[in-house]
């Protein structure tokens, strides 16, 4: 059974296809009204969100499917001590496809060593996001038209982002890519992706503390917040959080075609004048994230038929 857990479960050439096909679903959107006709999706949230667990049911809907699942896990099992594996286990009698977010690291993971029906990671605590990965490469490719050559600045909470961990791993795979890496010195990157990721795949980046020094240089801005719900410590997150603003003034200094992406949500991060703007991205990037949801749907059902 094929799942996604880490962006690292596609092949480059894979992630090209999904990008490919989600392109298409934009222009044809007619074509694709009932390619999961009688199948469903179960979102198993045990964390907060909005854009992920919508833009997933969303994608199954306009695919022609149906959703079941659970938006909190205080309204299901879970509440009274039921373990993930065995979540899982349950859900696959009703479900064909499961998406599943949870706070901790590995959660997804567990999912998918107990289930018989393809798994999404939709995000495990700070590690990994591959489908917001999956909708950065897709914003990227519709808004600068190539995923080669780019300066990718990432600013903001480095250490927890998980976001960033994933946009890291699956564009160190393209040629011509460099990276400036933008945080407080508690909030850079693990070691496991300096080391594991841009020192072994030899891909040009630099640390910096300074979003107005590096900006001029950024094709890609990539903004995000300081996560207080990753923080075991109030102080530290009060100290952090308005760490980087982005502004009018700052921007000021941006290439005039440079794009700024954020996963959101945003706190104050990003200064709401900035909004219309065409170098801001994000909520386009949004509506992408759809796109490319539905793109990988179909792309593990159909392999789950073969």
């Amino acid at each position: 059974m094929r799942h996604l857990i880490d962006i690292s479960d596609l092949t480059r050439d894979e992630t090209n296809e999904l990008i490919e096909t989600a392109s298409d679903i934009i222009v044809n959107p007619d074509n694709y009204t009932n390619k999961c006709s009688r199948k469903k999706i179960a979102t198993l949230f045990y964390e907060p969100s909005t854009r992920t667990r919508l833009s997933f049911e969303s994608a199954m809907l306009d695919l022609g499917g149906s959703v079941i699942g659970f938006s909190s896990a205080q309204y299901s099992s879970v509440s009274k001590g039921e373990s993930v594996a065995d979540t899982v286990r349950t859900v696959s009698c009703f479900a064909d496809i499961i998406a599943i977010r949870h706070p901790k690291e590995g959660a997804a993971l567990v999912a998918a060593m107990n289930s018989p029906v393809p798994v999404i990671n939709a995000g495990d605590g700070g590690h990994n996001h591959p489908t917001q990965t999956l909708t950065d490469l897709l914003t990227i490719v519709r808004e600068k038209g190539r995923l080669t050559d780019l300066t990718i600045g990432c600013c903001g909470d480095l250490k927890f982002g998980r976001t960033v961990h994933s946009l890291i791993t699956a564009m160190a795979r393209y040629s011509g890519v460099r990276f400036v890496l933008i945080s407080p010195d508690e909030l850079v990157i693990p070691e496991y992706l300096r080391n594991g990721v841009l020192k072994r795949e030899n891909i040009p980046y630099v640390e910096t503390r300074s979003l107005d020094e590096s900006i001029a240089e950024l094709d890609i801005l990539y903004m995000t917040r300081v996560q207080k719900e990753r923080f075991f410590n109030e102080a530290d997150y009060v100290r952090l959080k308005d760490s980087y603003i982005l502004t009018p003034d700052k921007l000021a200094h941006a290439k005039s075609d440079m794009r700024i992406l954020h996963p959101l949500p945003r706190v104050n991060e990003i200064s709401t004048a900035i909004d219309y703007d065409p170098r801001a991205a994000y909520f386009r990037q949004v509506r992408y994230g759809k796109f490319i949801r539905m793109a990988l749907i179909l792309k593990l059902l159909e392999e789950a038929e073969e």
